[in-house]
């Protein structure tokens, strides 16, 4: 069994990708991620990768972009307004069909905002965030351990599906310190990076890597094409928590650390005599729709928590498909929720709903 060592998140996050086999790093720093480009400046010479401060967040993901078509391991890591500046070299590297890790340490916005932990780039991630039809998949980690075990994941499911992935944590998860291990990762049957421009040696054809396709019909059938991988990926990797929804009247729905919040507080209301379950997200696309919407059958409301005005509650709203109510409470701003309040919000809503 391997040994528990303690790590702030972004460099147990840092490490872990080390361990998946990345060895190229590009990024620019900004908090409340720093540690991240910091830890990777110290570690990858010791392993034979290339660690490299860009001159801005676009040149960043536009390296990346070119380290992904030759089939490398290759990652990214920023914070809110950081990835808003990648999102155009993100959406070229999705049209490009290429795999990759981006990594968000969610702060307050919009804007520079603050430092303080948020959530309010679920909106961002989910929806594309740049410019035409395409997805990343999201995995929004709840623990500094989950993040290790994500991290690994997320290279593999990029490989699998030559597509983009993105770590979504919050500044509290990046910085808080947890005893961690690093395990043996679950290996899957990837597939051989034939596309990868890696030089012919004269023995096949060249490939290209490419986003610019000027004849509509050809346009249209590869977004047909990645849309069925995307399909693929709704089938196959979706990742969620359950705990005690079967009988529950209220179901709340939390995602990252704000979940470990939720958590404590249905806890606390089952203590009460309340009758609370919550479901947690893992992947916040592909998201949970059909675990949301078998709970709806028995529940008898839902409330969603998040650290944003409210963002991932209309895709809650969207899979409970109006069969019963969907509330909100939310803390923004680098505001965290406290039990105490969620409890508070469960009382006014459970004690309308049983009259």
């Amino acid at each position: 069994m391997s040994e528990k060592v303690l790590m702030k998140g972004n460099e147990a996050l840092a490490e872990a990708a080390i361990r998946a086999g990345c060895r190229l790093f590009f990024g620019y720093p900004i908090t409340p991620q720093t540690e991240v480009s910091a830890y990777m400046s110290k570690r990858m010479p010791q392993v034979d990768g290339l660690f490299l401060q860009a001159e801005s967040e676009v040149a960043a993901i536009n390296m990346v972009y070119g380290a992904a078509g030759a089939g490398a391991r290759v990652m990214t890591s920023s914070s809110s307004p950081g990835i808003s500046l990648k999102q155009e070299g993100i959406s070229y590297i999705a049209a490009s069909d290429l795999p990759c890790l981006v990594v968000n340490i969610v702060r307050g916005g919009p804007g520079l905002g603050g430092i303080q932990p948020a959530q309010s780039d679920y909106f961002q991630a989910v929806k594309g965030g740049g410019h035409g039809d395409y997805h990343l998949v999201v995995l929004a980690p709840a623990s500094v351990q989950e993040l290790v075990d994500l991290t690994a994941e997320a290279f593999d499911i990029g490989d699998m599906y030559r597509v983009p992935v993105m770590i979504m944590g919050d500044g509290m998860l990046g910085q808080m310190m947890e005893p961690i291990t690093f395990g043996e990762p679950k290996k899957r049957n990837l597939p051989e990076k034939t596309w990868a421009t890696t030089g012919t040696a004269m023995q096949r054809k060249k490939n290209v890597v490419n986003s610019l396709y000027l004849t509509p019909e050809e346009l249209e059938e590869l977004n047909n094409e990645r849309a069925k991988r995307y399909a693929a990926i709704e089938e196959n990797e979706v990742k969620v928590e359950l705990q005690q929804v079967e009988d529950a009247d209220l179901v709340l729905v939390a995602y990252g650390v704000t979940a470990r919040i939720a958590k404590t507080a249905a806890a606390i209301a089952r203590e009460k005599g309340m009758k609370v379950g919550l479901i947690r997200p893992i992947t916040l696309w592909p998201f949970p729709k059909k675990e949301i919407a078998n709970a709806a059958k028995s529940a008898k409301c839902f409330l969603t928590v998040e650290m944003s005005q409210g963002q991932m509650v209309e895709d809650v709203r969207l899979a409970v498909n109006g069969a019963k109510p969907v509330h909100f409470y939310g803390r923004n701003g680098g505001i965290v929720p406290t039990p105490d309040e969620i409890v508070k919000e469960m009382e006014k809503l459970l004690g309308g709903a049983n009259e």
